[in-house]
């Protein structure tokens, strides 16, 4: 067994000392980085909490400022007819003043069954749904002009937009006459739009 000689023994204690003292540090060292490292996580969700708070902060205000930006324009469109219901009476009713306002000749009309439509060139407009009628309309002319008066006043009659297929005319073959008489007919088809939200109905 080695012998300690009386130098070492004076300096025996003060090293376990040290040594204690340095594990101590080590300790608190640890500990405080630790701390740190906790801190530091916390600070960034905090941060991240704030984000999102700010985020739909913002994102409340936007859909408020396109709320009151819009909804004029959504209430016109619902009173136009485009946005819920077909009112065929109202589109009856329109024809007939457009008819007397131009005098012209009685037109025939008629409507298909609405059913759904998904062209290509419109994009997703969910959550609305849109849907087209096919009409027919059969207008005696006096002259082309007639046919321009009609398709002219149609868009600004309140009905609801239509999209024009086409239209035919056919010269009427007779005589001279004395009294106002068509000289040809048109027949048109155009496609009666709306748009429902698609929980309110059925899409196809």
């Amino acid at each position: 067994m080695t012998k300690l000689t009386p130098a070492t023994r004076r300096l025996l204690l003060p090293m376990i000392i040290l040594i204690i003292v340095m594990m101590s540090v080590l300790a608190l060292l640890a500990y405080v980085w630790s701390c740190r490292e906790m801190v530091r996580q916390e600070r960034q969700q905090q941060e991240a909490r704030l984000k999102q708070a700010q985020l739909r902060l913002k994102s409340s205000g936007q859909e408020r400022e396109d709320i009151t930006r819009y909804l004029p324009v959504y209430q016109q469109l619902i009173q136009q007819g485009f946005i819920g219901e077909e009112r065929r009476m109202a589109w009856v009713d329109a024809l007939r003043d457009i008819q007397q306002t131009h005098q012209l000749f009685d037109i025939q009309y008629s409507i298909g069954p609405q059913a759904s439509y998904s062209p290509a060139f419109i994009a997703n407009i969910a959550p609305f749904h849109l849907y087209r009628s096919t009409m027919k309309l059969e207008v005696p002319l006096l002259h082309e002009g007639d046919l321009l008066v009609l398709l002219e006043s149609l868009p600004t009659a309140a009905t609801a937009p239509f999209l024009l297929r086409e239209c035919t005319i056919v010269r009427i073959s007779g005589g001279v006459s004395d009294t106002l008489a068509p000289t040809a007919n048109a027949i048109c088809e155009m496609d009666w739009l709306t748009l429902r939200e698609i929980s309110a109905g059925k899409t196809s």
